[in-house]
């Protein structure tokens, strides 16, 4: 089996154990990781300590940080394969998604290197003579990122690329499930020459790796992607540094088609939407809001793309829709859908695993009409699409809403004036019109509601790395007058 190890302060190294990764494709063990415990967590969170206040990094100008992130990119570019054959081997996302999604993840790199020398601070008109007041934005401390299994290279993208661009050290957490791609990626770190404990890659579990990272004393900020249920033990364990923290949670994405909409096309964005990535993607569009009086029809040619997916191995370029990346995923999922069928909703398609080695599960589609159900108000993570339908718009916008999450949105309609409308009405970070899963480092992403908080992408994301100092500097040559004699 292949060996991966932990990354701190410019050297790789075992954790204090070891554990066996599973490849979802088969079911069976592929690799041994580095098992970080709290005294690795410690480690690495003293070697980003260091590194933020000593050695070469806080002295580098911010134009050499921009030249590091744009080396780190080339690197990226160079050896996009081998990355995206380790993401599908360990997670079992399909080659054809992995290999343009890493590609595209050296982007982020460029576009924040790129700004590396573009935060700015600000001169301000202070209403006091013989003063001269000014901001400076400097990099909030050390961060620690924890990021789910799911696209993993991605989601760490746009956490290290804005933290280093601002100046920050880190520890990043890869999951459990799936870290290899991670800790291939600290290789590209060390060779791009960022200095020693600026970047550290570690993988672990939960309470003996995440709670410990997530407490340090020494942490400033944590940028947590995964769900709910963990963000609040983060949130929890931040009350005891009281680090700042941006937090980037599931959704439950209504996906709003009008009977004006072009339904074909609708339609391949819907499929994208929801079995893109086998489903495992926090911005799935997993509830078809549909108008009923085109509902039947676009459901036939919903059934119809959906049934003509192709499973596969994810290492297959002709698979469309691999495995789910762990066994207790396609559980939850079986027992969600279970749930669901108990209060109402009926099968138009899949609802069932095919026979064999793996983590599949068929392309499926839950007709919720009957009112409320499970399917439309829980995440599956999965290949699991929940259908409502409306009469008005008014009602599509009360359905789109009734939500506890409030990540992203579709909207499908001819009609622009509508869309204006809805866009507005809609609570959710992104909304999507006549279009679906598009992403860019240029533009900003995150939720309201059990979604999270705080932005990755765009400038936004950079500033969210940074914290303002207010500089004071007294321009009179005077002496400061006795305070305590009355004139």
């Amino acid at each position: 089996m292949q060996r991966f190890q932990c990354y701190i302060d410019g050297e790789f190294g075992d954790g204090e154990a070891r554990f066996e990764s599973i490849d979802p494709a088969t079911g069976r063990a592929w690799a041994e990781m580095p098992e970080a415990r709290k005294a690795d967590v410690d480690r690495a969170v003293e070697a980003a300590h260091k590194a933020l206040f000593a050695g070469a990094w806080p002295r580098l100008p911010a134009t050499q940080r921009g030249k590091l992130l744009y080396k780190l990119a080339d690197l990226v570019t160079a050896n996009a394969q081998k990355l995206a054959e380790l993401e599908t081997r360990d997670t079992g996302k399909v080659i054809r998604e992995t290999s343009a999604q890493i590609a595209y993840v050296a982007d982020y790199y460029r576009y924040y290197a790129g700004i590396a020398d573009k935060i700015e601070g600000a001169h301000l008109p202070i209403d006091k003579p013989d003063m001269d007041v000014w901001l400076r934005r400097e990099p909030i401390g050390v961060v620690a990122m924890v990021v789910p299994w799911n696209s993993q290279l991605f989601l760490s993208a746009v956490k290290i690329g804005p933290a280093l661009a601002a100046g920050c050290t880190m520890v990043v957490k890869a999951s459990e499930d799936g870290p290899a791609p991670l800790l291939e990626f600290a290789g590209l770190v060390h060779e791009a020459g960022f200095p020693a404990g600026v970047v550290n890659v570690i993988t672990g579990f939960g309470p003996s790796c995440g709670a410990a990272l997530s407490r340090h004393p020494k942490v400033d900020h944590i940028a947590f992607t995964g769900g709910p249920e963990t963000a609040r033990h983060v949130v929890r364990n931040s009350a005891e540094n009281l680090a700042s923290t941006s937090l980037e949670l599931g959704g439950k994405s209504p996906f709003i088609v009008f009977a004006d909409a072009d339904l074909e096309s609708a339609a391949n964005a819907q499929v994208a939407g929801i079995f893109a990535a086998t489903g495992q993607s926090c911005v799935a569009g997993s509830r078809l809001v549909v108008e009923r009086g085109v509902k039947d029809r676009f459901l036939e040619i919903l059934k119809a793309k959906a049934e003509a997916v192709r499973l596969g191995s994810p290492l297959d370029m002709a698979t469309e829709v691999g495995p789910l990346a762990t066994r207790r995923q396609r559980e939850h999922i079986e027992a969600l859908i279970a749930r669901s069928l108990a209060a109402g909703a009926k099968v138009v398609t899949g609802a069932s695993a095919p026979e064999g080695d793996g983590f599949y599960y068929r392309p499926t589609i839950l007709d919720c009409a009957g009112g409320r159900s499970p399917a439309l108000e829980e995440e599956f993570f999965g290949p699991v699409l929940s259908v409502a339908s409306f009469e008005t718009e008014a009602e599509a916008l009360a359905i789109a809403n009734d939500t506890r999450y409030g990540l992203a949105a579709g909207l499908f309609t001819r009609d622009l004036t509508r869309a204006h409308r809805l866009m507005k009405g809609i609570r959710a970070g992104i909304v999507w019109v006549n279009t679906y899963r598009a992403v860019s480092p240029i533009a900003p992403f995150g939720g309201f509601g059990l979604s999270g908080h705080g932005r990755e992408g765009g400038m936004a994301a950079v500033l969210d790395y940074t914290r303002t100092k207010t500089v004071w500097l007294r321009t009179s040559d005077d002496p400061i007058p006795d305070p305590f004699v009355m004139r």
